[in-house]
């Protein structure tokens, strides 16, 4: 495995999501912003992007080398969103700075407990509108797998490590405390990630 092609991919990947981001925050309903959202997993799918919610699904349906992999693309999402936030910081929209910060103030107040349960279910619908995505024969059944998939975990609130790391960056609100949260909500991602396709592996 090239893990510096799999690096620059994962910017990339990163950069899709912050994208899908800006569109969220860019609109006042939340029901259109979880629909535009879909982008970001939309890109990252179709191109064959290497993002960390998505990857670590498959852990253990692969290798050694694989799970190398997996901290260096959550750092090259991590830099991907950097990337995006600070430049659309250069411009008019700015201002959606402000609702993505009210949206870190929400999960700073939050307990670990529940952010690593939310990143849990944050990541079974992510499997779901992945693994649908690769197995539906039909063309709209994949995509349609996309958008119910990111559209439920934003709908119910759960937490996606790399569009936290996206609402970080936008709303300037790195510290400590956001470092912590965003390792047990990555924590939380990868157990849901894991859980669904393992206990398929029992019964199928």
């Amino acid at each position: 495995m090239n893990y510096f092609k799999t690096f620059i991919s994962a910017i990339l990947a990163g950069a899709c999501i912050a994208f899908g981001g800006v569109a969220f925050l860019s609109v006042d309903s939340k029901v259109l912003g979880s629909a535009l959202f879909t982008v970001g997993l939309f890109t990252v799918c179709t191109f064959g992007l290497h993002l960390f919610t998505g990857k670590v699904c498959y852990t253990f349906d692969n290798g050694k080398e694989y799970a190398i992999s997996l901290p260096i693309i959550w750092l090259g999402n991590l830099v991907g969103t950097g990337i995006v936030a600070n430049i659309v910081k250069l411009t008019r929209v700015a201002g959606i700075a402000e609702k993505a910060d009210s949206i870190c103030q929400i999960k700073f107040a939050d307990s670990y407990i529940s952010l690593f349960i939310l990143g849990i279910l944050c990541n079974i619908f992510i499997y779901i509108g992945v693994e649908g995505y690769i197995r539906n024969p039909h063309e709209i059944g994949k995509y349609l797998s996309l958008f119910f998939g990111v559209m439920v975990f934003i709908l119910c609130g759960t937490e996606h490590c790399v569009a936290d790391m996206f609402y970080l960056w936008m709303a300037g609100d790195w510290s400590l405390q956001a470092v912590g949260m965003l390792l047990v909500i990555t924590l939380g991602n990868c157990v849901g990630g894991v859980i669904f396709p393992l206990v398929r592996k029992v019964i199928v």
